[in-house]
């Protein structure tokens, strides 16, 4: 499969990416006890959840931008449609097409948010579901420059009530072991963060804070394998359980019917 992996688009084959990798995977878990009939996957990637999700419905079907993935995942999934192309519009699928969608950790690098939720209403058939997940930014420990925003509870709800008659926001959250982590991780980020006296992170157009981004993460994850190897390797997708309350889990949780 062609190499497409960066700190914002995590491995699990890579060690310290682990927690990183167990929190994104527990959206495919929790989403194949939900989803069924002929499913859409909006941003597939690299087709981390294929493997919960096809057993469970009729059909699956995936878009991405990433063609020379694409075409791997079609040869590695041959009962299943993948589709390339940039998102949104949906313009390949015709209206009212899947019973299900799901879209994880997408929405934040949509430019235009508010059509990429309109076409996933207008490609849904009525009744359909869709499940979206976010980063929660009020848990994000820096600026991200690969995404366009991220959202509060309140915000990505309000949003989806423009478009859906059924809105239900939830959150992916973490136990004991997921949130030591996290606070190790915070402590970390917030030394380096020192040394950005002018606060270049957010002044800075994104396109140029992407590259020091990328190796200062990738610097971090490895130093806080290196320090606590245990803890990292030991976290499960079972450790990030699901929250009524949105406001304090790591990710938002987005269920919205048509």
């Amino acid at each position: 499969m062609a190499s497409i992996y960066t700190t914002e688009i995590t491995s699990e084959s890579i060690p310290s990416d682990n927690p990183i990798h167990q929190r994104l995977l527990r959206a495919y878990v929790l989403a194949a006890e939900i989803v069924t009939g002929h499913l859409l996957e909006v941003g597939c990637g690299e087709g981390r959840g294929i493997d919960w999700l096809l057993p469970k419905v009729t059909q699956y079907t995936a878009i991405d931008k990433i063609e020379p993935v694409i075409k791997t995942l079609q040869k590695r999934y041959p009962s299943a449609k993948f589709y390339s192309g940039n998102i949104p519009p949906l313009s390949v699928f015709d209206d009212n097409s899947f019973d299900s969608i799901v879209s994880f950790q997408v929405i934040e690098h949509i430019q235009n948010d508010s059509l990429f939720l309109q076409e996933i209403h207008r490609v849904l058939k009525p009744g359909g579901m869709a499940l979206l997940t976010t980063p929660n930014r009020p848990m994000s420990l820096s600026r991200n420059p690969w995404h366009i925003r991220e959202y509060t509870g309140q915000e990505l709800s309000a949003l989806a009530k423009k478009f859906f008659a059924e809105v239900i926001m939830k959150g992916i959250a973490g136990n004991e072991k997921v949130m030591e982590y996290h606070d190790r991780n915070k402590k970390s980020v917030d030394r380096l963060m020192r040394w950005d006296l002018l606060d270049l992170q957010h002044k800075l157009p994104a396109a140029l804070l992407r590259l020091p981004y990328e190796f200062m993460n990738r610097l971090n994850r490895n130093k806080l394998k290196d320090a606590s190897d245990e803890l990292v390797m030991s976290i499960r997708q079972e450790d990030y359980p699901l929250t009524e309350v949105a406001d304090t889990a790591l990710d938002l949780f987005l269920i919205v019917r048509k």
